[in-house]
């Protein structure tokens, strides 16, 4: 990479999500030119208000704690750029070209923090029914605050079983059903579910309504019941196309696999956040892309001559 090529940033981070802001604002306070871009699809947006990040007693909204990233990355002069980026190129010297308005960009440095898109139920109401709080996707997250609820895990297949025997932690009275097609699961599984005394429906959910206060519920049989929270356990989408046109190694479940600095199978290329293979949480998120900020800036430092032999 020839030094005096000027116009090359220092880093483009693809997601302004928890992770690429997080990376955004510690770049921005290592004095380092970068770009970050963000197609406007953060996953965080969808929670009403989480209860188990750090730092907030009394919860905070997803799209809160979004804005006051925004504000302390802009504070250090960092405003995303809007666009969805679907293709990077590899340059052969070092770095990486990419998608920015309508024209392109380079960067020494690539993160990766594009998320993923969580499985919903194809039933009507669902858009609804997350923004008010009714339908959840982690049991991580809010457990706690669903403890003494009647609670309904809808799914296909073992993970509904599985977030099941999570929430007994909390709650006594659980069901799970299938979303429109029928159960996937063996005889081993619902006889624990019976042990559990975990109800198990036999028809499909056909259809919901309600909010925050609780929902009512149709079966494709035609019966009805009710629930005071519903959970999805459809599982997640990476948001990985970019990943996989840049050749990276990956999980089993098309997630990013990186190493203990966040670093891809390719060089120069970075990951942080959901998209990667491990824990979804936005402390995690955070944590991934502060210590990848942090990796990068130290290369960047060596590269410079800034630094001392090990």
């Amino acid at each position: 990479m020839a030094a005096a090529d000027t116009d090359m940033l220092d880093c483009a981070i693809v997601g302004g999500g928890p992770a690429g802001l997080t990376a955004a604002i510690y770049l921005a306070r290592f004095l380092r030119r970068i770009v970050l871009i963000d197609g406007g699809e953060s996953r965080a947006s969808w929670i009403p208000r989480s209860h188990n990040h750090p730092g907030f007693p009394t919860g905070i909204g997803g799209r809160e704690l979004l804005v006051r990233l925004r504000e302390q990355a802009a504070h250090h002069g960092v405003t995303p750029e809007p666009g969805a980026v679907t293709s990077v190129r590899a340059l052969e010297d070092g770095g990486f070209e990419l998608p920015l308005g309508a024209g392109r960009t380079r960067a020494r440095y690539l993160l990766l923090a594009t998320g993923v898109k969580d499985n919903e139920p194809d039933l009507p109401g669902v858009t609804e029914a997350m923004r008010s709080g009714l339908l959840r996707q982690c049991p991580i997250c809010d457990g706690y605050e669903a403890r003494g609820k009647k609670i309904l895990i809808i799914g296909r297949d073992l993970r509904a079983a599985g977030e099941a025997l999570f929430l007994k932690r909390f709650s006594d009275d659980i069901a799970i059903a299938p979303a429109v097609t029928p159960w996937n699961l063996d005889e081993d599984t619902l006889d624990k579910m019976r042990v559990a005394d975990v109800r198990v429906a036999a028809s499909p959910l056909a259809a919901f309504t309600g909010d925050e206060n609780g929902a009512q519920l149709t079966y494709a049989d035609g019966s009805t019941d009710t629930a005071d929270l519903l959970y999805s356990a459809l599982g997640i989408t990476p948001r990985s196309d970019v990943a996989r046109r840049l050749e990276l190694k990956m999980s089993d479940d098309n997630r990013i696999l990186t190493d203990p600095h966040q670093r891809t199978s390719r060089d120069g290329c970075y990951a942080a956040g959901d998209v990667v293979t491990g824990l979804n949480q936005i402390g995690v998120a955070m944590a991934q892309a502060e210590i990848a900020a942090v990796d990068i800036h130290n290369r960047l430092r060596a590269a410079e001559g800034f630094t001392l032999p090990c």
